[in-house]
Order: structure tokens, then sequence, then C-alpha cells
């Protein structure tokens, strides 16, 4: 299911973890489960940003390669 998780999702999901875990009235097990879960939505952002690069990059580089074909 966290493979389906809009950015946008993933981000809140962060800061709700965040909330929880400086609340300090989490026990130690759940602490630790819910910075696993942090770990792995911030995982979840990095994907989503480093496909987002990539699509940026590649629509950049072929707008310069049409720019350059055309002044040719």
């Amino acid at each position: 299911m966290k493979d389906e998780l809009s950015f946008e999702q993933a981000i809140t999901g962060l800061e709700k973890i965040a909330e929880e875990l400086e609340k300090d009235d989490l026990d130690l097990d759940t602490s630790v489960k819910k910075f696993e879960e942090g770990m792995e939505l911030s995982k979840k952002c990095n994907e989503i940003l480093q496909k987002a690069e990539k699509k940026i990059t590649i629509l950049i580089d072929g707008e310069e390669k049409d720019f350059t074909a055309s002044n040719e």
C-alpha cells in the first residue's frame, strides 16, 4: 500500500509521526515502530522526488535538443 502513496500523503504521514514522537508519551517499542514507519515514508518521498527529478531532466534535455536542432 505504501507504494501507492502520493508525495503529499507520505509527507502528511511523516508530519503525523513527528508530532506523535514529539509528545514524548509513547513507550520505547511504539517509538521505535513509529520511527521505522517514518523511515519508510522518508524513503518513499525520496523515491518520488528522484523520479520527478529524472522526468524533469529528460524534459529539459529534450527541450535543449529541440532548441539546438531548430537553430542549426
